[in-house]
């Protein structure tokens, strides 16, 4: 019985060997896999030539994830953007906490150029230090201009070398009719950018650092033990539904200027006004154009990141399987009403190859309609998959053999 045993795993060993040294002539076959769920007659189209009559010098309304443009009016032209301008300072701000740069308990002194800042502020003492997330709040709900400028230097050092990562991050978001003089917006001579830039640095914002919602949604608060007061400028935080900021902006040259973002039923969008006549007018405005985008639209998930998608058999490697996940959530902006004709196509192929690394894109999927893609998902490996050696191969034999022994 023993020798018996032994036949079986020596055939064993030849078997794996044979195997490890021949090519493999599996076949790498690619299906595509539709379904009639979820499909609009044509692409959402951007509204343009100003067809909600919309009184602002400027406007735009976009959807967050994907960007898309779902109304526009004078997009580019070229306007003074006043505290709104500090959804750049804040951008630069986040990028500092969510990468450790800075720490949102770590206090943050107050210079005499800070102090000196005019407009919307909460008078800053030179003799005082306020942490991060104190300097924070003060900007996100009352717009203070002695609280940017504190936190300007504490980050880069000086004002000017913090405009300076403003305006190296405007130009990495193609954010090519902005110019920054300042962090604040206090007005300033070549001091300019468009509603269409708001919405590119907006979206940065809110899709890459969601924790700012934390500041953005506050209707009030207090600082310094409850003795400094702080009331939302954004009026939409307490009257419109879903709403999650972002910030406003007005001095006598800007008019009336707002990027309001707001959420529902998975659905967030951006709406951006510039140069408004009043400021009743730029929060009537906006409403407008959010309540145009949510009656109109929808987004339909049909998936999360990281969600399996399928598991696939791997050659030669030291694991048979690999979970091939989404590397990003899946799903479109839809129309309402027609969302019965989505098609939705998977590319996968059924077998891999080791080594397999994870991260890697092993097929994607796509959402069309009439054969126009909307978007796509690429399809990638959750985990690391080595291949199989020499070593690991009679590591296996040894374990197997292991087995046989032990019945």
């Amino acid at each position: 019985m023993r020798n018996y045993k032994f036949s079986i795993c020596f055939i064993l060993i030849l078997i794996i060997t044979f195997s490890f040294t021949l090519p493999s002539f599996a076949e790498n076959s690619t299906y595509v896999w539709s379904s009639n769920q979820n499909k609009i007659e044509e692409t959402t189209s951007e509204v343009t030539e100003n067809s909600l009559n919309l009184e602002s010098g400027s406007a735009i309304l976009i959807e967050q994830s994907t960007g898309q443009i779902l109304y526009s009016h004078n997009i580019h032209e070229q306007l003074r953007p006043a505290s709104v301008t500090k959804v750049m300072s804040i951008l630069l701000i986040m990028e500092a906490l969510d990468s450790g740069k800075i720490n949102s308990t770590d206090n943050v002194p107050c210079s005499e150029n800070a102090a000196s800042m005019g407009g919307s502020q909460i008078w800053l003492d030179p003799r005082e230090t306020l942490t991060v997330e104190e300097m924070l709040k003060a900007i996100c709900v009352n717009s203070a201009n002695d609280c940017v400028v504190a936190m300007s230097e504490f980050i880069a050092g000086s004002e000017e070398a913090f405009v300076q990562m403003m305006n190296d991050k405007a130009k990495q978001l193609g954010m090519n009719d902005t110019t920054f003089k300042n962090c604040h917006g206090l007005d300033e001579d070549g001091h300019l950018t468009s509603s269409y830039d708001i919405s590119l640095m907006s979206r940065e914002l809110l899709n890459n650092h969601p924790s700012v919602k934390k500041y953005t949604t506050i209707w009030t608060d207090s600082l310094r033990d409850g003795k400094s007061s702080l009331s939302n400028t954004n009026k939409l935080i307490r009257t419109y539904k879903g709403a999650t900021g972002l910030k406003t902006g007005s001095t006598s040259l800007a008019l009336y200027n707002l990027s309001a973002s707001a959420t529902r039923d998975d659905l967030s969008l951006i709406a951006v006004i510039m140069k408004a006549p009043s400021t009743k007018i730029r929060f009537s405005e906006a409403q407008k154009l959010l309540d145009y985008g949510f009656n109109t639209f929808s987004f339909k998930q049909f998936g999360k990141k990281d969600e399996v998608v399928k598991k696939l058999d791997v050659d030669k490697g030291i694991k048979n399987t690999v979970e091939a996940v989404l590397k990003d959530n899946a799903g479109t902006l839809i129309e309402k009403g027609r969302d019965n004709n989505i098609e939705q196509s998977l590319t996968l192929d059924d077998k891999v190859m080791a080594p397999i690394v994870a991260g890697q894109k092993l097929g994607e999927i796509s959402f069309s309609l009439n054969d126009e893609i909307l978007s796509t998902v690429d399809i990638v490996a959750k985990n690391d998959v080595e291949k199989i050696n020499l070593f690991t191969m009679l590591k296996k034999v040894y374990y197997s053999w292991i087995d046989l022994l032990r019945d």
